[in-house]
């Protein structure tokens, strides 16, 4: 029993000596913290074409995949709650709105499915490793837009 009490005093006491020297420790690299050099922030950089592509890409998958949900659910509980959401009727709902209404509704619709769908294809190419150099990653993204804003102009007016 008394060498194990002896065990355990050392024990405690070489913890202690390790605290103390850990906080030592501690406080000389804090100081030399203060020392070193900021890393730049973001706020300091340029914007790029692939920054707002990226934030883009996730919010457009966000916003679809969420107006389908929500389009859906209300497909399913519309029987009970007295709407009707068949086809017919939402077509002659939609139908009956002014042509303004139904451009914005369409462009609001094509532009992030469209953007989704070719930045989609993008990231796949990026995939098979092609198209992975600063200058095509830029051009892909310039191109992205274009045949977005093209294809959603088309599926507006059709």
């Amino acid at each position: 029993m008394l060498a194990q009490r002896a065990a355990q005093q050392s024990l405690r006491r070489l913890t202690a000596q390790t605290i103390t020297e850990t906080t030592e420790h501690d406080k000389i690299l804090a100081q030399q913290r203060l020392n070193r050099p900021v890393a730049p922030h973001l706020g300091i950089y340029a914007p790029q074409i692939p920054w707002y592509l990226s934030a883009l890409n996730r919010i457009t998958g966000c916003t679809l995949s969420g107006a389908f949900y929500v389009f859906g659910s209300l497909y399913l509980v519309a029987p009970y709650i007295g709407l009707h959401m068949e086809s017919a009727s939402v077509a002659a709902a939609f139908g009956a709105w002014p042509w303004l209404a139904k451009v914005a509704t369409k462009m609001f619709f094509a532009l992030p499915f469209t953007f989704h769908s070719f930045n989609g294809l993008r990231h796949l190419a990026w995939d098979t490793t092609h198209m992975i150099t600063n200058q095509k990653v830029i051009t892909s993204g310039w191109t992205v837009v274009g045949l977005s804003v093209v294809s959603a102009f088309a599926l507006t007016f059709i």
